[in-house]
């Protein structure tokens, strides 16, 4: 992958910033985002551990080239201004929409307000993971699909999860999911004739540092690292077949499987099917 570049955004924790180590432990040029510069404003903001320093300095002894990128995606601008930087270097293999506030203050006042009906969920987390998370998604993309199309090459990565299918707790969590999965699908309907790929990928459940914080409410025997997904994306860009799945939702374990890939502790995550979340 040291040919590769590469652009994995919200990479300062959780599935991001994992993502962003696995390629760059396979030498690639990795530019990341992130609003939280130290893990001081992470902790003064409330936020889970996690920040571009603390990723710099994991990845210091990796063989890629890591570029931070200061950047919060509910300001367009901020947006625009990352893909302006990208398009400066005429070169971007890979696109990593994987920003995400969704998950953010699941309990205001004490009051859990993550699992309520629809009419009960507070208007701000429409506004997070559709007007932040899927509006950043499509400004990214809408932003360097040029550069790509121009190479003749490239893939669009749009991190999803099975809430897009089945009710997974938040009414909201689930069209935006949704709505993740019809992004990749209908941009690989555009870019098919330039031989750029889009997709829609769920991982299953991820060690990231707020599951982590609460392990005790998880059956972890079949947890993914964070990256795990980012080298299932490797191997995705590796697929000489890679066109026929553009605008599919694929399932990382599932990736796995088909490329001979293992996770970070050399356990193979059994994939999560359509059935498992019937059944519940």
């Amino acid at each position: 992958m040291k040919d590769v570049v590469a652009l994995v955004t919200g990479a300062s924790r959780g599935v991001g910033r994992g993502i962003a180590l696995a390629l760059l432990a396979e030498g690639a040029t990795v530019h990341v985002t992130g609003r939280t510069r130290s893990e001081a404003e992470a902790s003064s903001g409330g936020n889970s551990a996690g920040s571009l320093e603390g990723l710099a300095l994991e990845a210091a002894p990796l063989p890629g080239r890591l570029v931070i990128h200061q950047c919060d995606h509910a300001n367009d601008a901020e947006t625009e201004r990352v893909a302006e930087e990208i398009r400066a270097g005429n070169r971007l293999d890979i696109l990593v929409n994987n920003a995400w506030p969704g998950y953010e203050n699941m309990v205001e006042n004490d009051d859990f307000t993550w699992p309520r009906a629809f009419w009960e969920q507070p208007l701000w987390r429409w506004d997070a993971m559709m007007g932040t998370a899927l509006r950043a998604a499509f400004i990214m993309s809408r932003a360097v699909a040029p550069v790509m199309i121009s190479a003749q090459r490239g893939l669009i990565v749009n991190i999803s999860f099975w809430a897009a299918q089945f009710y997974d707790g938040n009414a909201i969590y689930g069209m935006a999911k949704a709505a993740a999965d019809k992004m990749a699908a209908d941009f690989a309907h555009d870019l098919r004739p330039h031989r750029v790929a889009a997709v829609a990928l769920y991982p299953g459940l991820v060690r990231t540092e707020a599951v982590m914080q609460n392990a005790e409410y998880f059956d972890l025997s079949n947890s993914e690292s964070p990256q795990f997904i980012g080298r299932v994306i490797s191997g995705l860009w590796r697929d000489a077949a890679l066109m026929s799945k553009s605008g599919k939702v694929l399932v990382a374990a599932e990736l796995g499987q088909e490329y001979d890939i293992a996770d970070i502790n050399g356990y193979r995550p059994v994939p999560l099917t359509a059935a498992d979340f019937a059944k519940s």
